[in-house]
């Protein structure tokens, strides 16, 4: 509805106009712009809090049965993060390893991808520059006698006998990648500190977050509908992360165990990193895959073996989403994968690696929020993945609102064919 100005005042004084209705379409837009220049402007602060955010919704059941027993949230908040911080200080006691290789073996690596690739790219330049004389031979021919009349040829021969200077090898510069990688140490270390003591508080408040969000709002029923919201995040929070972590831990060590197979380097190295790059939908497989294949063409002779390598670890990754990940999932978890897609590239484009992880996670979050606010129920339904009932079994009616024939919002008979063609 469009706004409409409405004129009061009386009694002599001066009108006073109002504005009734919708806030207009350029707001809304220059709402969501901010928005987005807000997320990417403070993503630095933004991406450790929503990381504790998200991993309070996912330990918040433990300390809800822990607290049954008598154990004290404070107790189990320590015992969380204690576990959490043991666990990064495996990971990167297994990739600081291969990481100080790759820094110090970084010219030695690109020596061997030169001698490796040098044949391929003198056969291209060949293949170049064959086409390129084959297309210019009917102007090489009417420039070599505007030469041979300027008497040019001479200074062409004797230019042509000098050596052309060698290319040299302009090794990797390991300096650079060293101090890349100190210089941004600090801010992630800074950052997993701040997700630490942020979900340490968290977990140590009890239900205070709970209860002064319910207690934010009006009504008893709103009061209920917003309990029940926290509920099922939290349900659907904890099973879906839950369920990720353990499909991702298999899915690592079978990578593993045939990179060991292959003879890669670092097979540990190769396990973690599919168990991380797995919680990325997508840009995570085939990162992992590339990785796999640029290591492998370093430590293997030809090509076929290195082919083979990223095609291993492509198909247990292929296993893995097209079969165990569909069957372990709940389906109501299930999310529509063209919209899956586009916030992975969209959080990517705002927060880079962290905003590819929280990506789906915050999907499940903001779907299950839809289900449960008012006028964002078809929006829900859109962001779901299960499969919407047919149209009909033969395609000639077009079903309601409510998904049931004869309930007069229906098309008229013969005309649902032509407008949703079976």
């Amino acid at each position: 509805m469009a706004d409409r100005p409405i004129l009061g005042g009386g009694d002599g004084a001066a009108p006073v106009v109002r504005q009734v209705g919708g806030p207009a379409w350029a707001l809304i837009g220059i709402f969501v712009i901010l928005a987005f220049a807000a997320l990417t402007f403070a993503r630095v602060f933004l991406m450790p809090l929503t990381l504790a955010v998200l991993l309070f919704f996912v330990f918040v059941p433990v300390r809800r049965r822990l607290d049954r027993f008598g154990i004290p949230a404070g107790v189990t908040a320590a015992g969380v993060i204690l576990g959490l911080f043991a666990l990064i200080l495996a990971i990167g006691m297994v990739l600081s390893g291969p990481a100080n290789d790759l820094v110090r073996g970084a010219p030695e690596i690109g020596v061997r991808l030169e001698e490796k690739f040098g044949g391929v790219r003198d056969r291209l330049v060949q293949i170049r520059d064959f086409a390129e004389r084959i297309g210019n031979g009917e102007e090489e021919r009417r420039s070599r006698s505007v030469a041979d009349s300027l008497g040019l040829d001479e200074r062409e021969a004797a230019a042509a006998e000098q050596p052309e200077p060698e290319e040299e090898l302009m090794p990797l510069d390991s300096t650079n990648l060293i101090m890349s990688i100190a210089s941004s140490t600090p801010a992630l270390a800074g950052q997993i500190a701040f997700v630490l003591i942020l979900l340490f508080f968290l977990l140590a408040s009890g239900d205070l977050l709970y209860l002064k969000i319910v207690q934010s709002f009006g009504t008893l029923a709103q009061k209920r509908r917003a309990y029940a919201a926290l509920r099922q995040i939290e349900d659907s929070l904890g099973s879906y992360l839950g369920t990720i972590t353990i499909i991702n831990a298999g899915l690592g060590l079978a990578i593993g165990v045939a990179m060991w197979a292959w003879g890669m380097p670092a097979p540990a190295m190769f396990a973690v990193g599919a168990f991380l790059l797995n919680y990325i939908p997508y840009i995570g497989l085939l990162t992992g895959m590339l990785m796999a294949t640029a290591i492998a063409l370093v430590t293997m002779d030809g090509f076929a073996g290195p082919i083979l390598v990223g095609a291993t670890y492509a198909g247990l990754s292929s296993i893995e989403g097209q079969f165990i990940t569909p069957y372990s999932v709940s389906r109501r978890l299930e999310m529509n994968t063209v919209v899956v897609f586009v916030t992975v590239a969209l959080w990517a484009w705002l927060w880079s690696v962290v905003g590819m992880i929280v990506a789906v996670p915050m999907l499940v979050v903001f779907r299950v929020l839809c289900d449960h606010i008012p006028g964002l129920e078809r929006l829900g339904n859109f962001l779901g993945g299960e499969r919407p009932a047919p149209l009909g079994p033969e395609g000639d009616e077009i079903r309601g609102d409510d998904g049931q024939r004869d309930t007069g919002d229906e098309a008229p008979e013969g005309e649902g064919r032509e407008l949703h063609p079976v």
